[in-house]
């Protein structure tokens, strides 16, 4: 299945912007960004914290809708699904 991946501020300078993944059926959200992480120390490093797990700063969104990090495993996508990430967001 094809998956659209759309990264914003520091994330879309590791990753790029606007990604297409082939993915497995069954793959979940936190499988996919651990296949992005795959071999890129830095996407790594800006994804997870020093025991794998997902930093408490990251933004996601499937389909324009938010999901908190702690269902990222879990929550799984299917074909034609869009995932954002979004580092901190800071404003004022």
């Amino acid at each position: 299945m094809i998956i659209r991946v759309r990264a914003f501020a520091q994330f879309k300078e590791l990753i790029g912007n606007d990604l297409e993944v082939e993915l497995r059926e069954g793959t979940d959200v936190m499988m996919l960004l651990r296949q992005l992480a795959d071999n890129k120390p830095k996407v790594h490093e800006a994804f997870f914290d020093q025991s794998g797990e997902l930093k408490e700063y990251v933004i996601l969104m499937v389909n324009r809708k938010r999901i908190q990090r702690d269902h990222a495993a879990g929550y799984t996508l299917h074909e034609g699904d869009e995932v954002a990430v979004f580092p901190p967001v800071a404003g004022g």
